[in-house]
């Protein structure tokens, strides 16, 4: 190993970041898979995650269509779950490059895991590289993943046989432990939680996603008045 690896590799966030990219690379396999087994071509599928790059959004508008759905009722849902990350570019303003060309890079890299990542560190350095490298390995292993599944999606066979649907919920639930040791983000996370069990039976697949959010807009209103 290196001097350059064993830098990068002796900061904390850097190596979460990039173990978290390869974690979530799996499940872009399962993606891959998924996306031919519906009927989606080779080159929609990896053209998805270049562009559109938000896994939830993908999954939803594959299942839309795996269901005999629209192209539009496919767009629709996508753009309903994809609406969180406008919140997440809100909150990632201070991690921003000030240069025009960097900021339409960046804005591509803020998905849930980086989002997560830059939020859980202490000082601004650090969530700066955070952001960046935990943005870069998801997209990267993310995009490798769903050329993988594309390709490989005869040999891998179902992808649930092999667990490979348990990879996003872990990840997440990684990122939400850091988050836990503040009573008030605790109290977010318990209030969205309830939310999104109460009404998961009776709304649309990503409404529920999204009114759990008000978790994070309660408390905010209870420190302000604080």
């Amino acid at each position: 190993m290196n001097d350059h690896l064993k830098a990068f590799w002796f900061r904390q966030h850097r190596r979460d970041g990039f173990l978290l990219g390869l974690a979530v690379g799996t499940f872009g396999v399962t993606f891959g898979v998924l996306s031919v087994s519906a009927g989606v071509s080779a080159f929609q599928a990896v053209t998805m995650s270049l562009l559109m790059f938000t896994g939830a959004s993908q999954f939803a508008a594959v299942g839309v269509v795996s269901a005999g759905g629209d192209p539009l009722s496919a767009l629709g849902t996508a753009l309903l779950l994809a609406a969180r990350n406008g919140a997440y570019a809100l909150s990632m303003s201070r991690v921003m490059p000030s240069r025009r060309i960097r900021r339409v890079v960046a804005a591509q890299l803020i998905i849930d895991e980086s989002t997560a990542m830059a939020e859980a560190q202490m000082n601004l350095e650090d969530a700066r590289e955070a952001f960046w490298v935990t943005g870069v390995s998801v997209f990267f292993f993310w995009n490798f993943g769903t050329l993988a599944g594309v390709l490989l999606g005869e040999i891998v066979g179902d992808p649930m046989v092999w667990g490979l649907d348990a990879a996003f919920p872990a990840g997440f639930l990684a990122l939400l432990v850091p988050h836990l040791k503040q009573r008030n983000k605790c109290k977010a996370a318990l209030i969205g939680a309830l939310v999104a069990l109460v009404t998961i039976p009776f709304l649309p697949t990503g409404l529920p996603v999204l009114l759990a959010a008000f978790g994070a807009v309660v408390m905010t209103r209870v420190d302000a008045r604080k």
